[in-house]
């Protein structure tokens, strides 16, 4: 797939120290997210609409100091990002990994090998290992919809502050939730450098609006 150095494993990313500052985690789906925003959009987002992840890590900066001045805890953040590669797509994507390293997000890559090789599960065992740390003082999970990540998400707010960040036309469920906060990407200061076209049934301009499909049709000859 990649170089070993561009492609961050468990053992280098995942483990800490058992006594320190209590971490603060964003675990940012980039498949996922990706696909809303495409819906959204009706295509491949261009430079206009790609998520800024300065923008990101400054508010993630911002929401660790808040969440630390109101718990009177000593608190740090902890950026990651979740990725597919696909084979023959490693020089495109190389920038965008070495973009986000340098902004300071951990970043784990896997290829993308079949339809079940996402990396749902690989988010899900991050989270786990990072509250059996005892130090997981909170939870941001960035996800289009974030319904892979729901039930864990719904345990761990018992005790902690979880918070889904994603579209509000996909994440109904979380923009409704009772004890897990929601924030619309867009919501976020400069996150993006131009508004979303986005279309609301709760708000169609007179004349009317499309909405595009959320994959192509062709995915039907995939499926069973």
């Amino acid at each position: 797939m990649t170089p070993a150095d561009e492609t961050h494993s468990r053992e280098t990313v995942v483990p800490a120290a058992p006594d320190g500052p209590g971490v603060v985690l964003l675990v940012w789906d980039a498949p996922n997210v990706d696909m809303g925003l495409g819906s959204i959009l009706g295509g491949r987002p261009t430079a206009v609409y790609r998520p800024r992840f300065d923008a990101l890590g400054r508010w993630l900066l911002g929401y660790t100091a808040d969440l630390s001045a109101s718990t009177q805890d000593t608190l740090e953040a902890e950026a990651t990002v979740f990725t597919n590669i696909v084979a023959g797509t490693s020089d495109n994507v190389r920038p965008w990994v070495e973009a986000l390293r340098n902004v300071g997000f951990a970043v784990f890559a896997k290829p993308k090998t079949s339809d079940d090789s996402d990396v749902d599960e690989d988010m899900l065992e991050h989270i786990d290992l990072r509250a059996e740390s005892g130090r997981l003082a909170g939870v941001v999970v960035a996800s289009a919809d974030g319904q892979a990540f729901r039930e864990p998400l719904e345990e761990l707010a018992e005790d902690i502050p979880i918070t889904v960040i994603g579209f509000r036309e996909h994440a109904t469920w979380a923009v409704q939730h009772d004890t897990i906060s929601f924030i619309d990407l867009e919501d976020i200061p400069g996150v993006f450098r131009e508004p979303l076209p986005r279309v609301s049934l709760d708000n169609l301009p007179d004349e009317g609006a499309w909405l595009q499909p959320l994959r192509p049709l062709t995915a039907l000859l995939n499926s069973r």
